[in-house]
């Protein structure tokens, strides 16, 4: 409007990040589809999570400093979203049995049928969550130590001695597995 004092930096007026954030999703959708469904093992699961990722990213971004890291935050948000499903399913574990009926407790949980049915996915599953994020997204995303580091807002040697500590980890599990 006229007469209004003009801002310091152009900054776009609300709603303008739309088509951004749609470029954003067609360009990085199934990538970040595929590293959800890595750490919940489940595809459905893994698609609500980055639905739901690219929702906060479309609300949030006039809160981002810098525009160009909008996948480094659907990144980051898709991890948080994995994080809140792992932890429901950790309730749902705990409390669970206490109240289904008998005829719901037949039904196989997904996540333990991921757990079964690959020994790479077992291994990884007995990893700490911040090792199992680091080598999914070093080795399936594909990231660099830079772009993991600033994903998980973590020193690029933190990111380096976690990868380290998590293979040396993983290797140990596929070898007990292996013997037995």
């Amino acid at each position: 409007m006229a007469g209004e004092p003009a801002q310091a930096g152009p900054r776009p007026m609300r709603g303008d990040h739309t088509a951004t954030v749609q470029d954003l999703f067609r360009e990085h959708w199934l990538e970040l589809v595929r590293l959800a469904a890595v750490m919940v093992g489940d595809v459905a699961t893994a698609e609500d999570v980055v639905q739901d990722a690219f929702e906060r990213l479309h609300r949030s971004w006039h809160r981002l400093r810098e525009p160009a890291s909008g996948l480094a935050y659907a990144r980051s948000s898709v991890l948080n979203g994995c994080r809140s499903v792992h932890r429901r399913t950790a309730v749902a574990r705990k409390y669970g049995p206490q109240l289904a009926t008998s005829a719901n407790s037949t039904s196989p949980d997904p996540a333990v049928a991921a757990d079964n049915s690959d020994e790479v996915v077992a291994a990884l599953r007995l990893l700490t969550r911040r090792q199992r994020e680091v080598i999914v997204l070093r080795y399936y995303a594909d990231l660099d130590i830079a772009e993991i580091s600033g994903t998980l807002r973590l020193t690029q040697g933190a990111v380096r001695a976690t990868i380290s500590r998590a293979l040396t980890a993983m290797a140990r599990a596929l070898e007990e597995d292996s013997d037995d």
